[in-house]
Order: C-alpha cells, then sequence, then structure tokens
C-alpha cells in the first residue's frame, strides 16, 4: 500500500484528489496538511494533520506526496519533497518555469523518484476520441486543430487563480492543459503567436488567451474566453477529406463534484447529446465519445512506484508544457512570431 500524503485541500484536491486515491487499492490516504484541521477532521477523522506542507514532508510518514497548493509553491515543494527521498505527484502547471521543471527532473532522477504531473484531460473521453480519429486519418490529413476551453466567467472572483501572481491566470491554469494535449498529439511546434489578454473589466490577469502553434503542415489553436454562455466549442478538426466538430467538456469532473465513483457504471461516460459529428464532403455521423478515464492515471503511477513502469505523464513533458507556455508570454509581450526552440 503507498502511503500519500495531501498538500492542501483545495478544490483540486477535494474533486479530483480524493475521490481518486480512495478509489484505488494501491493507495492509502494517510497525512494532509491544510489550514482547514477541524473540516478535514470532521471528514477523515483518521488521518495525521500537519499544519505546513513541510511538517508532513518532513514527518516523513508517507511515501508519496500529491501538491495540490497555489503554483507558485510548486517548486520549493516538491524540491524539498524530493530531496526527503519522497515520491511526488505535482497539480497543473508543474513549476512557473521551465528551468524549475527541468531542475525538478534531474533531482527525482538523482534520488531515484517517481516525480510526474496531474495532466489528467490526456484522459478525457472526448480527447481520447480526437486521438483516435487522427490515429484512424479518419480526417485524411489533418490541417487545423482548434481546441477550446471556454467558459462564462463575466465578473473576476477574489481567488488565487486570478489575483497576480506566478503562475496565475487562465493561461498558466486552463492553458496549460490544452498546450499538453495538443503536444501529446504533435510534438513541439516550430513557432508561436500569441494573444494573452485581460478582458473583463477589473480583471487582474490573464482571463482570455488566442494562440497559434505553427507546424509545417498544420495549424494549432488554442483558445480561451470567460465570455462564452455555451453550448461552447471544445474541439474543431479540418482535414483533406472531413471535419470534426465537438461540443462540451468531459463529464468526469461534474461527476466526481457530485460525488459519483469511478467504479459506477456510468463514470466518464458522455451523455449522447454532446457526442462530436464527423463531417464528409457528402455525408456526416455521430461520433460516440469514448469513456473518460482519469483513474488510469493513477494506476499507472502506482505501477511507477511499485513496479518501476513508466510515469503516466513524464515530467519532461511537462517541463516542456511550461517552455511553450512562457514562450507564448514572450511573444504576447514582443507581439511577433516566435521561433520555437525546445529544452
Amino acid at each position: 500500500m503507498i502511503k500519500v500524503g495531501l498538500i492542501g485541500f483545495g478544490y483540486a484536491a477535494k474533486t479530483f484528489h480524493l475521490p481518486l486515491i480512495e478509489a484505488s487499492a494501491a493507495f492509502q490516504l494517510t497525512a494532509i496538511s491544510s489550514s482547514q484541521s477541524s473540516l478535514i477532521l470532521k471528514r477523515h477523522p483518521a488521518l495525521e494533520i500537519y499544519p505546513t506542507a513541510l511538517q508532513l514532508i518532513e514527518s516523513k510518514c508517507v511515501d508519496l506526496v500529491i501538491i495540490t497548493a497555489p503554483n507558485h509553491t510548486h517548486f520549493s515543494l516538491a524540491k524539498a519533497a524530493l530531496d526527503a527521498g519522497l515520491h511526488v505527484l505535482i497539480e497543473k502547471p508543474m513549476t512557473h518555469t521551465a528551468a524549475e521543471a527541468m531542475t525538478l527532473c534531474v533531482l527525482a532522477k538523482s534520488r531515484g523518484r517517481v516525480l510526474t504531473v496531474f495532466h489528467n484531460r490526456r484522459w478525457d473521453g472526448d480527447f481520447l476520441t480526437v486521438q483516435k480519429l487522427i490515429a484512424n486519418n479518419a480526417l485524411g490529413k489533418l490541417k487545423v486543430f482548434e481546441s477550446h476551453f471556454d467558459r462564462f466567467r463575466p465578473e473576476v472572483r477574489d481567488r488565487w487563480r486570478e489575483n497576480p501572481g506566478l503562475g496565475a491566470g487562465i493561461w498558466y491554469d486552463l492553458g496549460s492543459h490544452l498546450v499538453d494535449q495538443a503536444l501529446t498529439l504533435f510534438g513541439a511546434p516550430t513557432s508561436i503567436t500569441a494573444r494573452l489578454k485581460m478582458l473583463r473589466e477589473n480583471s487582474r490577469n490573464v482571463d482570455y488567451f488566442h494562440v497559434q502553434l505553427h507546424y509545417p503542415s498544420h495549424e494549432v489553436i488554442l483558445h480561451s474566453s470567460p465570455f462564452s454562455a455555451g453550448p461552447n466549442l471544445r474541439f474543431q478538426l479540418s482535414g483533406t477529406t472531413g471535419s470534426f466538430i465537438k461540443r462540451g467538456l468531459d463529464p468526469q469532473e461534474d461527476q466526481l463534484k457530485s460525488g459519483l465513483l469511478p467504479s459506477a457504471a456510468d463514470y466518464g461516460i458522455e451523455a449522447n447529446q454532446f457526442h462530436g459529428t464527423l463531417y464528409t464532403n457528402s455525408s456526416s455521423h455521430i461520433e460516440p465519445t469514448l469513456a473518460g478515464d482519469y483513474l488510469a492515471f493513477y494506476h499507472a503511477l502506482a505501477d511507477a512506484i511499485t513496479k518501476g513502469s513508466a510515469v503516466p505523464v513524464d515530467p519532461v513533458s511537462a517541463a516542456q508544457v511550461i517552455h511553450v507556455i512562457e514562450q507564448a508570454v514572450r511573444a504576447d509581450r514582443e507581439g511577433r512570431t516566435l521561433a520555437f526552440a525546445g529544452l
């Protein structure tokens, strides 16, 4: 049994990690670091509660720490955990800079510890469906890949993701998902063009992005707006023999929030009305969305720790995500398309 220490007790911890840990027989939640000790003990009376993350790490009462604290703490906490000989799972985005991310990769390798990043949306059902369509050449030669994560949030909220700070703002938050999916499909681009804006009244950080990753034979568009009331576009793929259009988000986040267990028969299954449509010049048909499976990430993580198998997300690939994010920030700041050089 892998003993787990959870750092942070916010949205990501409660929505994603706690139910996925509890659904896996390989993990045992042992400790949490949070200031919300009374709330935690009501729900988890047998846990060890530490007031600070460093106290949890230094206790060495766990094998694996999961870092869900604000983004600007990811590097320092992951480094401390690796130095303490612990395995580490970091919520996305991995770190604020690619240099920090690569430092962690080198440190994990030297310590012989597992390091990975929770890019869970590689296991979204719609993304798995898109992967299948591309692999099967269902669209011919792909020419344009468009990926959206739009929401209707026209008013600024007082929370760390929207306030000024390292690694905050929607480009680091939702953008890291879209960048990771694009790199998983296509690898590194040749150049980047970006528009990162604060469009809402009283906005204090980036709340809109429109980023283009340029490849030799196709274009990738990554987009997020806080002014999209829906039904929102998720994917639009265009190729030489057809196109695919998909609206709506993967259901797993809402299912986990509602208390649906990953073991439920309908977990990860998208409602029929949200399935995408594959179009050709002469016909169209509904393309059923494959089942999503965030728990597959935790299964792979357990195998990586106990059997030495590949980690579910290579930390170097997560560092490359941060490198793309940084390059897009620079491209926006300089108002030009930047040639992209890998790490």
